[in-house]
């Protein structure tokens, strides 16, 4: 269908060959052009640094991040040899709950980014739930209380800065998650700048409501934040300027923002009601969109926006979050030393034929989706002298197939319906091992698409059907097209026994952090 009350103009000149996507992640910032086939025409990529100043602390630095963003969308211009003239729009995605605060007039930011993976506001959140209550609170924002969440990174950052909540208060300050962030960045100009987020992101920070799209002033009161250092929320697919940072892309329209993973929920064309995606990142994500009703989840799923075109209704998802899968393999490269290059897992994982009865429970910080416990901590289980490093590194990627199948059963449940088919994306999906071992787990079959950054191809379709680059939801849905499909090998009976055993596995990192 075609998009009605899309705000502003549409440009449709022929000439602008392409749509860029900024897809700012928890370890990367990277820029792609996609042409109208949705296809790769130039991308680059870098880097930030993961700043850890103690147990359960992750930090990065904004101005970095904004620095790499201005880096690869030059960098990605270079490499196809275009100008602003080629570029239909700019989409913007982003790592969902990464909290900033800076300066409105100097734009500097007056603390390093607190990432979602950050549990230091765990006494917070405590204290918070027993004021308000986890039920009050999942109610207004569908979520449960978690130092996952953006509001009380907010709080944290106003307490521990010497002056930050006088200032918030006296409206010197602002927040962002890292959409409203490079928005700003982007759109800076003589002391003005846009501060905006949409409508997923807002969703992610414990300050929404979810059935109003508005900022709660209940819960911005209970969580100690100033309305008036938040953004206007906006929708995910609009025009909402132009990029007035010096750069190749110098007036571009800036036509829509989703947070990572509706934007990969988007990309991957789950535009119907029972449609779901997984994406395998820094962490694990699998959204199953709801369509314009809002589900409640009685499994430890959570209620979440999927997007908003223009001025239609908002349509939602169920949500299953898991912190570590990617992060695991690049723990094993860069804390333990057992690979060199992520890439180099597969391979020393098939120098055995199984886990050789390791489990590996990756709770660095807790555990999410289903099990919201914030006192878990990562353990080996069944470690025997017989275990090799081919064992350790089947049993990293297996962490991740088996944390997948807790959040689908629970998905399942909710939903009332069993998940026939599961499309998968993102960097681990390159794993063939981990994808068939992922069917063999799930007992259903497992497809990878022909383009599996999703996740930046979600941003660049909401922001070109904003600027009719894209003509409606139906031309990105016949646009996706499979590149592997993954069916189920082995016994049911088998599968079953080994999450059964990963299970009991989980029940021994609860209660480790008092």
């Amino acid at each position: 269908m075609r998009l009605p009350g899309m705000l502003g103009a549409r440009l449709t000149d022929p000439s602008r060959s392409v749509v860029a996507a900024v897809d700012q992640g928890t370890t990367s910032t990277r820029c792609i052009l996609f042409n109208r086939d949705g296809a790769r025409v130039a991308s680059a990529q870098i880097e930030h640094r993961q700043i850890l100043p103690a147990p359960g602390h992750v930090e990065h630095n904004p101005i970095e991040i904004w620095d790499n963003t201005r880096y690869v969308l030059a960098a990605a211009m270079a490499k196809a040899e275009f100008d602003a003239a080629d570029v239909a729009a700019v989409g913007i995605t982003n790592q969902r709950e990464t909290t900033i605060v800076w300066d409105r007039t100097t734009g500097r930011p007056i603390h390093n980014a607190i990432v979602w993976q950050d549990t230091r506001t765990d006494d917070f959140v405590n204290k918070l739930t027993a004021d308000l209550g986890a039920d009050r609170i999942q109610d207004i924002t569908g979520l449960p209380p978690s130092t996952y969440f953006s509001g009380p990174k907010i709080a944290w950052i106003l307490d521990h800065v010497p002056g930050a909540r006088a200032r918030a208060e006296a409206g010197e300050l602002l927040f962002g998650t890292v959409d409203s962030w490079l928005v700003w960045n982007l759109t800076r100009k003589d002391g003005r700048a846009l501060h905006v987020t949409d409508v997923t992101n807002a969703s992610r920070t414990l300050l929404m409501d979810i059935t109003t799209m508005q900022w709660s002033d209940e819960m911005c009161q209970a969580i100690g934040v100033p309305q008036q250092m938040l953004p206007q929320i906006v929708s995910s697919s609009e025009i909402l300027g132009r990029v007035r940072s010096t750069g190749p892309m110098h007036g571009v329209p800036i036509a829509g923002i989703l947070g990572d993973q509706q934007a990969a929920t988007f990309g991957q064309a789950c535009l119907s009601p029972g449609e779901a995606k997984n994406t395998y990142g820094t962490g694990n994500f699998l959204l199953m969109n709801t369509g314009t009703e809002l589900r409640r989840s009685n499994h430890g799923l959570l209620s979440t926006v999927a997007y908003k075109l223009g001025d239609q209704p908002v349509h939602y998802a169920l949500e299953g979050s898991i912190a570590v899968t990617g992060s695991l393999v690049q723990w094993l490269r860069d804390n333990v030393g057992l690979i060199s290059s992520s890439s180099g897992i597969e391979a020393l994982a098939r120098t055995v034929p199984d886990n050789g009865g390791l489990y590996i429970v990756p709770a660095f910080s807790g555990l999410l989706a289903p099990h919201w416990r914030s006192d878990a901590r990562g353990v080996f289980v069944g470690l025997t002298s017989y275990v090799n490093k081919g064992h350790i590194a089947r049993a990293v990627l297996e962490a991740t197939a088996y944390q997948t199948r807790e959040v689908v059963e629970a998905m399942n449940n909710d939903a009332g319906t069993a998940l026939q088919t599961l499309k998968v994306d993102g960097g681990m999906t390159a794993n063939d091992l981990l994808m068939q071992f992922q069917a063999d787990i799930l007992g259903v079959p497992v497809v990878r698409p022909v383009i599996t950054e999703t996740t930046a191809l979600g941003a660049a379709y909401a922001a070109g059907l904003a600027t009719g680059f894209w003509d409606s939801t139906e031309q990105i849905r016949q646009q996706w097209k499979c590149d592997k499909e993954f069916s189920p090998q082995m016994d049911k009976s088998k599968a079953d026994q080994l999450f059964a055993t990963y299970s009991k596995a989980v029940t021994r990192t609860f209660d480790w952090q008092d």
